[in-house]
C-alpha cells in the first residue's frame, strides 16, 4: 500500500496514482456518486496541501469552484466526510473557515477493486512493488451497524451518515434505530422506537444531533424527538 503523505522523492508521481486510482473508480460509478468523486477530485487537485495533509478551503470558494450553491457544498462534503475520505481537523470559527484531512489509506482502499482496470503494472505499483505483500485484518466488533443510506438526500440521512463516522459504537446504540418523522420550516422531528430511547437521546445526544443536523442544513433550528 502506498505511504499516507504521498511528498518527497516521487511523490508527483504517487499523486497522479492516487488521482488516477480515484478517477477510474468514479467512472466505474453511477452518475451521482461519480460526481461527487469528480468534485473531490478537483479539491485534491486545486486545493490539498498534500506536505501538511490539509484542505483549508471556505464553501463560497468551493461553491464557485464546483458551480453549485453553498448549501450543495455543505451536503457533499457531508458525504464525503460519511465515507472517511474527508476528516475535520479543525472546526471552522467565525473568520476561519473548517480544516480537513484527507484519509489516503481508505482512498486507496475504497478504489482498490478498479486498479485492474488501469492495468497490472499500475495494480502492483499501488499495492507497494517493494515491499511484502501483508495480511490485513480488519477490526470487527461484530455489532457495528452498517453505513446509513443516503440516496434520498434528506437531511437526517446525511446527518446520521456522518455521526455513523464520526461513532460507530454511540451511531449503533442509539441513533441508527431514530427516524425522521417531519420537517416543518427550522423545526425537525425524529421519531424514537421507545420513550427510554427517546429520553436518553434527549438526555444525552440532542445537541449532538442539532450540531450534525446544522452542519449539513444551516435552516435547522430545533429537533424534537418523539417516541
Amino acid at each position: 500500500m502506498l505511504a499516507n503523505k504521498p511528498v518527497g522523492r516521487n511523490a508527483s508521481a504517487l499523486k497522479y496514482d492516487i488521482l488516477t486510482a480515484m478517477g477510474t473508480y468514479a467512472l466505474s460509478l453511477e452518475k451521482g456518486p461519480q460526481r461527487l468523486v469528480l468534485r473531490f477530485m478537483t479539491l485534491m487537485t486545486a486545493r490539498y496541501n498534500w506536505q501538511r495533509d490539509e484542505l483549508a478551503v471556505g464553501q463560497r470558494e468551493i461553491a464557485r469552484m464546483w458551480s453549485v450553491d453553498e448549501r450543495t457544498v455543505k451536503r457533499e462534503m457531508a458525504k464525503l466526510r460519511a465515507l472517511g475520505w474527508l476528516i475535520v481537523k479543525r472546526q471552522g470559527a467565525r473568520g476561519r473557515v473548517t480544516e480537513y484531512g484527507f484519509d489516503l489509506e481508505r482512498i486507496l482502499e475504497d478504489t482498490k477493486a478498479s486498479w485492474p482496470a488501469v492495468g497490472p503494472d499500475f495494480e502492483h505499483r499501488m499495492k507497494g512493488a517493494n515491499e511484502p505483500e501483508r495480511n490485513v485484518v480488519p477490526l470487527m466488533t461484530g455489532t457495528a451497524a452498517p453505513a446509513p443510506d443516503v440516496s434520498d438526500g434528506t437531511e437526517w440521512s446525511l446527518a446520521k451518515a456522518v455521526l455513523h463516522q464520526e461513532d460507530g459504537a454511540t451511531y449503533t446504540a442509539w441513533i441508527q434505530a431514530l427516524t425522521r418523522e417531519s420537517r416543518a420550516g427550522g423545526r425537525l422531528v425524529l421519531k424514537a422506537p421507545s420513550r427510554f430511547h427517546a429520553n436518553y437521546v434527549i438526555s444525552h445526544l440532542r445537541d449532538r444531533l442539532l450540531a450534525a443536523c446544522r452542519d449539513v442544513d444551516d435552516d435547522i433550528e430545533m429537533l424534537t424527538i418523539l417516541s
